[in-house]
């Protein structure tokens, strides 16, 4: 938890929604590894940021623990309580029981802020008198002398140098009732914590409701009690939009242009700017940075503008009824010599302006190449795609950010998930092929050896009979049918022995070119089928078994001669890069069937009719090609009506291998 400042994150609730990067009126919000974190130097303490937060993530310092520690301590301690107290407990029927149960609370005395604001309002109107021809902006709200502070130093000269109603009234009490009493005030504002010195402590409404329960103090056993005196008057109304305007009977006349009023927090800085550009040049600019204090951070949650305006508009309208005037005006006159009188300090934040360039560069990572590239979507916090960019070359926000940019990446981890997942299961397939060809040809050389030898014995005293048998003798036809099948007994034991073998890879250089045209001489291409060689090579040099490679190669074109009885084409490409050498051999035959593919390299296996083929061809091409640490792999198409049919082989090696550098280096 980040707790520098007076408004602060608790991480553990951030939920990286951006709320409080879009709501704050200054960016003062860092968004660190997907986490928000407010600069204390460039908050201006609205507070804005603790009320839209959904998760409660952003809170501001609590002081009431030490408030109830002051009033355990001996000494008068009094309460100041802002005018807008009248929509926060809009629940008491009478304003008196708050003041009782502050009283049970422990506070010597309880005082309104609203005499404050009308001694305020009295500067106020001294000064715009004497100076008529000067644009005055109004000082009481604590966020706006900030903003204006830290970013606009500009119109410093333009804030009215009187302190808010809070300090003039902590300055009035303590004139009152003696320099040793202690102040707190009690109001729905944050910047307030921070505004003056002069106050010893600041809460608000929500802490103070919080300790009214911790100390069980409930209306309904409280007994009523007035204000201490200096009461306030016309004053009370300060809390809610125009209650400056309406304390000093200023006229909002359009026609006249001598009042602006701008509340909220896009609302004040529009009117800023627009006195700087000398748009507007108004006698007075009442701004407020919420709208109204009775929609302050300090209130309770589902504070209510216009019901809450109108419960401060009906307490100020009984109160002004009952008000004796004339005591009211004396305590005002008793505060004429009253020092009401403030300075503002320039506080500039240092931002770096970056260049266009620099700018470019960083909405171009985030794919923004073009005008037409710039949404302004304000999914980030920030009103455009350039004003996103600028803070994060001011280290104040992150790519991430960028709702586009950030789904479209999300895209592409997708796909590449999902190609490393299918290459994953590539591998996962090979190595399930290699253990089950590794346990077979286990078997398979054991049950060859086995019969060798008597099949030697059967092949040589078959054709010892064949040789003595008479041409003409009933028994020569049963003799040629044992040589013929011993060998093709023959012929499948030595298919499980070179199944089964570990022979090592013999590399040597191989000229392509030549190794292929030897490679299709060895097989009997028949009339009605056209063979297609075709090179598409860089380098026609590479290091492979040849005599191996030959006997895959061999294998692959007569599948593809016998899939075609009706004739067709094969077409052999031969193709290379920097670190491998490929073989593609297709066909327009018949097709494998779509559930024979995943067991064409099993040892047995095959698809031709009895007699045709023992199923041992394509597990030893396998082999070789495995020992070779390359791939093959098939795809066919037996459905006429899913498109051609047709059969393709592929084989990728690596062109160069170990023992290859070691021959090239020596």
């Amino acid at each position: 938890m980040e707790t520098k400042g007076l408004v602060y994150t608790i991480r553990d609730r951030c939920r990286v929604c951006y709320t409080c990067v879009r709501e704050c009126p200054v960016k003062a919000i860092k968004i660190v590894n997907g986490q928000a974190e407010v600069i204390p130097e460039r908050c201006i303490a609205c507070g804005n940021c603790t009320i839209v937060c959904s998760q409660g993530a952003k809170v501001f310092v609590k002081n009431h623990e030490e408030v109830l520690s002051l009033l355990e301590q001996q000494g008068r301690v009094a309460a100041l309580i802002a005018p807008s107290f009248a929509a926060e407990f809009d629940e008491l029927e009478d304003p008196r029981i708050l003041v009782g149960m502050l009283r049970r609370l422990g506070f010597s005395l309880v005082l309104e802020v609203a005499f404050g604001a009308d001694l305020v309002t009295d500067r106020y109107l001294k000064l715009l008198h004497a100076n008529p021809g000067r644009t005055y902006i109004s000082s009481d709200c604590p966020a706006i002398v900030n903003y204006i502070e830290h970013y606009r130093p500009e119109v410093i000269e333009h804030l009215i140098p009187v302190v808010s109603p809070m300090v003039a009234t902590t300055r009035a009490v303590r004139k009152l009732y003696g320099k040793d009493l202690r102040v707190v005030f009690i109001g729905p504002c944050i910047a307030k914590k921070e505004e003056s010195a002069e106050t010893d402590l600041v809460i608000t409404f929500r802490e103070l409701r919080q300790m009214l329960k911790m100390r069980g103090i409930d209306p309904e056993q409280t007994v009523p009690s007035d204000f201490d005196p200096p009461v306030g008057g016309k004053g009370a109304i300060f809390p809610v939009s125009r209650g400056m305007m309406h304390s000093m009977n200023l006229s909002e006349n359009v026609f006249e242009e001598n009042v602006l009023v701008a509340s909220g927090r896009g609302n004040f800085q529009e009117a800023i700017k627009e006195l700087v550009s000398g748009s507007v040049v108004p006698k007075h600019m009442e701004l407020l940075c919420c709208e109204g204090c009775i929609m302050g951070p300090g209130m309770s949650r589902g504070a209510q503008k216009f019901a809450g305006a109108s419960k401060i508009s009906r307490y100020v309208k009984e109160k002004l009824e009952n008000l004796d005037q004339q005591a009211w005006q004396k305590s005002i006159r008793q505060f004429d010599d009253l020092d009401l009188s403030r300075t503002f300090v320039s506080r500039p934040v240092g931002e770096f302006v970056p260049s266009e360039e620099e700018i470019e560069q960083v909405l171009q990572r985030m794919g923004k190449f073009s005008p037409q590239d710039y949404l302004d979507c304000g999914a980030c916090g920030y009103d455009t795609c350039r004003n996103h960019a600028i803070a994060i070359i001011n280290g104040l926000a992150e790519n991430e950010m960028c709702l586009p940019y950030t789904i479209e990446k999300l895209h592409k981890s997708i796909h590449d998930l999902a190609v490393s997942r299918d290459k994953l299961f590539n591998v996962q397939q090979a190595l399930k092929q290699t253990e089950k060809l590794a346990h077979m040809g286990q078997l398979s050389a054991g049950i060859a050896h086995e019969l060798n030898n008597p099949l030697g014995v059967i092949i040589m005293y078959s054709n010892i009979l064949l040789e003595e048998c008479p041409p003409d003798s009933s028994l020569r036809k049963d003799l040629e049918l044992i040589v013929e099948q011993s060998a093709r007994c023959k012929s499948i034991v030595s298919g499980l022995l070179n199944f089964a073998r570990k022979n090592q890879v013999n590399h040597a250089k191989v000229d392509l070119n030549e190794f292929i045209e030897l490679a299709v001489k060895s097989v009997i291409i028949p009339p009605h089928i056209q063979l297609h060689a075709l090179f598409n090579l860089k380098n026609k040099y590479a290091f492979f078994d040849q005599e191996q490679m030959t006997q895959v190669i061999t294998n692959l074109l007569k599948n593809a001669v016998e899939a075609m009885p009706s004739g067709g084409e094969i077409t052999l490409l031969t193709e290379d890069s920097d670190s491998s050498i490929t073989f593609v051999i297709s066909d327009t035959g018949t097709g494998i069937q779509k559930e024979y593919l995943d067991k064409v390299f099993e040892p047995f296996f095959t698809t031709k009719g009895i007699g045709k083929g023992t199923g041992l061809g394509l597990a030893t091409a396998y082999g070789i090609v495995k020992m070779h640490k390359g791939q093959i792999t098939v795809t066919s198409n037996a459905d006429p009506a899913a498109g051609p049919t047709g059969t393709t082989f592929r084989i990728t090696l690596p062109r160069e291998d170990e023992f290859a550098e070691k021959t090239l280096n020596a």
